[in-house]
């Protein structure tokens, strides 16, 4: 049960840092210089989490398994960021932003694990759907 419930923490866990850290970049400083340092910072936590969790690991052997999907994942990690840091210096806040981009991502990933990996689409989850929807309205009620 431990295996199936830590990732999720560290996820959570992690959001809630990332979303502070986005929301706390100068707003002076370019967001694309800021995550210059942010990569660079990545690249030697990878690295050093790579040999310590990894035993007798080629770095090399192992870049030499990539395909598309880590080349893209780079660019797609790279308009996250920035999106969320010209979210947050466009004024949205940090409690609303994160549950808007929620809803409107867990319907597209419903509508993308149908197309993409024909997971089942059940009447719940439409149901679920409209509620993020509707949610969403009141949400941004002022």
């Amino acid at each position: 049960m431990f295996n199936y419930i830590w990732p999720i923490g560290l996820v959570v866990l992690s959001n809630v840092l990332y979303q502070i850290c986005a929301k706390s970049v100068p707003t002076t400083m370019a967001p694309l210089a800021s995550l210059t340092v942010t990569y660079a910072v990545s690249t030697v936590v990878c690295a050093v989490l790579y040999f310590i969790l990894r035993e007798n690991g080629s770095l090399f052997q192992e870049y030499g398994k990539l395909n598309w999907a880590v080349l893209l994942f780079g660019v797609v990690i790279v308009g996250l960021e920035v999106g969320w840091i010209y979210a947050y210096k466009a004024g949205w806040p940090v409690s609303t932003a994160t549950i808007v981009q929620s809803a409107f991502l867990a319907a597209a990933l419903i509508v993308v694990g149908r197309m993409l990996y024909k997971e089942p689409l059940s009447w719940s989850k439409i149901v679920g759907i409209l509620f993020c929807l509707v949610g969403l309205l009141f949400i941004n009620r002022k």
